[in-house]
Parts: structure tokens; C-alpha cells; sequence
């Protein structure tokens, strides 16, 4: 068997995910320039715009975190924001263990970097509806599924950076992050649970807006995650 002849499948794998990956740019390009807008407005750098999406790679928690920039939180609150909107990719790795633990450690590293939603989403779908493929196969169609997106979410950034950057303080662009997360949170509402989390989430945040620092949304976020969990208990022992 030739050398060749060993890496078509996972070529063939990769352009597969390339294919599959594609479609996500529709999202990807206008949340990017949309970042890149409000990273401006909020005051930061070029540099410090594209590092942190460079770094992160992560549009809800890069949104959440400006956010508490723009309300001056300190730096461990902008930390815990972040950490706590992109706790699910916990989940996503340990869900992808099965099918990709037994790559390289670089490969691994390539995945963590480049685990966001649309990646996860496909790759895991892919994974199960094909469950012979080998793990260089996996991880050639997870790397393609990237390819398309990452890029350009870096590239889009940068647009909105410099768009951003040409827009007068005048405008007043600051409505532009609660618009974004009502559309972001909305298709979410899928269950009870979901819309009791959004409930107490909102009504806690108004009840604290008055504390300093960001610290009223902190607690908004726990005291909606907690509700979440009770309603969804209850809901599962009705069931039974």
C-alpha cells in the first residue's frame, strides 16, 4: 500500500469538512465585523483587538467580556465572564475524547484552539453518523471544517477594527451590544428551563444594576444557571 493511497482518506476527509464548514461563514464574517466595531467603541487597540480575538477565538465570551470592559469591571471580573459564557466547550472536549483522544498531542492542541460551536457542532454530528472513520480521518474533518471560518473571523475583525475606527464618537454605537445578544440568546429559547433561566437572569440584573463593576451580572448569570438546573430537574421528574 502505498503513502499516497494512505492519506486520500483523510484528505478526502478534510475537504469533506471544508464543504460542511463553509456555510457557517454567513455568521461568521457579520459577528466578526461587529466585534472588531465594538472592541473600537469600547476603546481598545488594534493590537488589542485582534489579540484578543486571535487568542480567544470565542464570539460570545469576546462580546461578554468587552461588555464588562465597557462597564469598567476589573480584571478579574472580565475573567470570570468569559469563562463562565465559554464553559460549554468543557463539554464539547470531553464529548470529542472518544473520537479524537488518541491523536498527537499537537493535533489535541489544534482542536482545543479550534473548538468553538460550528467546529463541534459539525465534526460531532460527522462522528457519529460515521462511526468507522480513523482518527486521522476525524481529525482532518475537523481541521477542514476550521478552515473556512477561523480565517475569517480573524480577517472580519480586522475590517471592523478599521471600520470602526472611521465611525464618529457622535454615532454612539453603544445600543449595538444588547441588540446583539437578544438576537444571539433568542434562538436559545427552546425550553421552560431556558426561558425561566432568562427570566431570573434579567431580574436579578435589574435588581443589582446599582452594584459596581459589572458584579450585579456575575450574580445575574449563577442565579439564572441555578434556575435553569431546578427547572429542568422538575421538569424530568414529571416525566418519570
Amino acid at each position: 500500500m502505498t503513502t499516497s493511497t494512505v492519506k486520500a482518506p483523510a484528505k478526502s476527509a478534510y475537504w469533506a469538512g471544508v464543504r460542511d464548514g463553509a456555510p457557517f461563514i454567513l455568521i461568521a464574517v457579520p459577528f466578526a465585523t461587529l466585534f472588531g466595531v465594538i472592541a473600537t467603541d469600547a476603546g481598545l487597540t488594534l493590537a488589542q483587538a485582534m489579540g484578543f480575538t486571535v487568542l480567544v477565538i470565542a464570539g460570545a465570551a469576546q462580546f461578554a467580556a468587552v461588555q464588562m470592559m465597557v462597564e469598567n469591571a476589573s480584571i478579574a471580573f472580565v475573567l470570570l465572564a468569559a469563562l463562565a459564557v465559554n464553559l460549554r466547550m468543557a463539554m464539547y472536549s470531553a464529548s470529542l475524547v472518544p473520537y479524537l483522544g488518541t491523536a498527537p498531542l499537537w493535533q489535541r492542541a489544534c482542536v482545543a484552539y479550534l473548538n468553538f460551536d460550528q467546529t463541534y457542532i459539525t465534526s460531532i454530528a460527522r462522528y457519529e453518523a460515521q462511526p468507522k472513520m480513523t482518527v486521522s480521518e476525524r481529525m482532518a474533518y475537523f481541521l477542514g471544517a476550521a478552515t473556512p471560518i477561523a480565517p475569517l473571523w480573524f480577517a472580519m475583525t480586522f475590517v471592523g477594527i478599521v471600520a470602526g475606527q472611521a465611525i464618529p464618537e457622535a454615532w454612539a454605537l453603544d445600543f449595538i451590544m444588547p441588540i446583539m445578544f437578544l438576537a444571539m440568546v433568542s434562538p436559545m429559547l427552546k425550553s421552560l428551563a431556558h426561558v425561566s433561566a432568562a427570566a431570573m437572569s434579567v431580574a436579578v440584573a435589574l435588581a443589582l444594576v446599582d452594584l459596581p463593576a459589572g458584579t450585579g451580572l456575575l450574580i445575574a448569570a449563577g442565579a439564572a444557571m441555578v434556575t435553569g438546573a431546578l427547572v429542568e430537574t422538575l421538569m424530568e421528574r414529571r416525566v418519570r
